[in-house]
């Protein structure tokens, strides 16, 4: 299933989500309108205004007159989520991003750094137009988290000693807590009951463990012009995801050797022979059952919300995040 089915439901909304983006990339400096604008205009899943909009339809909440704070937030998550990929891509020095030039092989990593810079800054204008202290806290305290989380992705580059406890923490920070706030703040524009929050907040952590699993399974098994990026990425950085910590703990001496080796040194020279000895070791079926049990959390965190078109959506995000191939 495509995104843009899972969204259906929402359609009208994402399109009024994608004015509020194009109306708050303004800016009278010019550079930081092209490079703004190429990156939201790249594309991506747009999973996390998504859920936004879906959490708060979840839980009865529509918008207000004058006020529609969920097309608002929306963005604002989606504003955050390009700022981290800008930075990302600067750290990771990745040149391909959804199968287009990255911005900063096309603007130079000083100007996609500062309009990262740029768009963090903007997500907490609108957030302050919004005017729920609640809200303010959950993404200021998520933004904070996931700046954390990059930092711990950086100190377990090169590392082959990394347990899988590490590697979960790292996505929990830098990947989950995103989704979470984005599910958590659609109940809390709903006004839900203590209850429904703890749930949504928790379907959205379990689910972006979940999409980021599958992502790391993706650099090993995707198609290159499906999943828009270089596989071998993970690799070539030097990062220890989930299918080459099962390699090293469960795979046969030569193919441990082979993926310790290959991580401590980086580079994607012996990319071949480490794709091979992930896929015999059988570490992509583990890792995907891993983001399986990880969505069957994400749908059971659902349990206290009324039975609506909208939670059936989120249930089917939680399917598409695990058998998705790209």
């Amino acid at each position: 299933m495509e995104p843009s089915k899972l969204y259906s439901l929402i359609t009208d909304d994402m399109l009024a989500v994608d004015t509020v983006i194009r109306a708050r990339l303004t800016s009278d400096v010019v550079l930081v309108r092209q490079v703004a604008e190429y990156i939201i205009a790249a594309g991506g899943k747009r999973m996390r205004p998504a859920l936004v909009l879906l959490s708060a339809g979840a839980v009865g909440y529509s918008g207000r007159p004058h006020h529609n704070h969920h097309h608002d937030l929306a963005a604002v998550v989606e504003f955050i989520h390009t700022a981290t990929l800008l930075h990302d891509d600067v750290v990771d020095e990745s040149a391909l991003r959804r199968g287009k030039d990255t911005a900063n092989a096309l603007f130079g990593n000083a100007a996609s750094v500062l309009v990262g810079d740029f768009l963090y800054s903007r997500a907490f204008q609108m957030m302050v137009d919004v005017g729920n202290l609640r809200i303010m806290q959950v993404l200021s305290d998520a933004t904070n988290i996931i700046a954390e989380g990059e930092v711990l992705q950086l100190m377990n580059c090169h590392n082959a000693d990394i347990s899988i406890e590490e590697y979960l923490q790292v996505i929990r920070f830098k990947t989950a807590k995103l989704f979470e706030a984005a599910a958590w703040i659609g109940a809390l524009l709903g006004e839900a009951s203590p209850a429904m929050e703890e749930g949504l907040a928790r379907y959205g952590m379990h689910l972006g463990t979940a999409f980021q699993i599958v992502d790391d399974v993706l650099d090993y098994s995707g198609d290159e012009a499906e999943t828009g990026k270089h596989l071998g990425d993970d690799l070539a950085e030097g990062k220890p995801t989930l299918p080459l910590i099962h390699v090293m703990q469960k795979g046969t001496p030569e193919q441990a050797r082979c993926v310790r080796h290959a991580l401590e040194e980086g580079g994607r020279d012996n990319f071949p022979e480490i794709l091979k000895a992930v896929q015999e070791s059988g570490a992509l079926e583990v890792a995907r059952s891993v983001a399986e049990k990880e969505a069957k959390h994400a749908v059971d965190a659902l349990s206290e919300l009324p039975a609506t078109a909208y939670k059936d959506a989120l249930i089917q995000c939680a399917a598409f995040a695990v058998a998705r191939r790209h």
